[in-house]
């Protein structure tokens, strides 16, 4: 049995990582990404999935508990679930997320900003869009 497949040593590792100031470091990061989270999904202009994804790694290093919390929200656990098991995007999250960027790469465009910015936002905005529309809608 290879030290990977060893539960114990899972738990005994996650246990070590979350000592300390960096337990400490990760429970805040996480903390903030919830409440960013929370926001992105009351105001339709900011993404709240990409946050609660975030929280949920920060939680798995940081605490445990958590995590666990965070994964059995009624509201907020869900999509990152979905997005653990199977990498998916839901459909309406897919069509919200391309016409916020696309919204954004409008701004950018008439906000008098130079060239190379509009170009440079054009390029990552689609790297995003390709990145969003390539990822699976429903479970395989």
């Amino acid at each position: 049995m290879r030290r990977d497949d060893n539960p114990q040593t899972e738990d005994a590792e996650i246990a070590a990582a979350a000592r300390g100031p960096r337990r400490w470091l990760w429970l805040a990061a996480g903390m903030v990404c919830v409440g960013l989270g929370i926001v992105g999904l009351i105001l339709p202009v900011m993404p709240g999935t990409v946050f609660l994804i975030m929280a949920a790694a920060c939680f798995a290093r940081g605490s445990p508990r958590l995590e666990s919390w965070l994964l059995n929200h009624p509201r907020l656990g869900p999509s990152v679930v979905a997005w653990r098991r199977d990498g998916a995007i839901p459909p309406r999250a897919k069509l919200m997320a391309s016409a916020g960027m696309a919204l954004s790469l409008v701004i950018v465009s008439v906000s008098g900003a130079p060239p190379i910015a509009i170009f440079s936002s054009a390029v990552l905005i689609g790297a995003g869009a390709i990145y969003v529309a390539t990822r699976p809608s429903r479970a395989s």
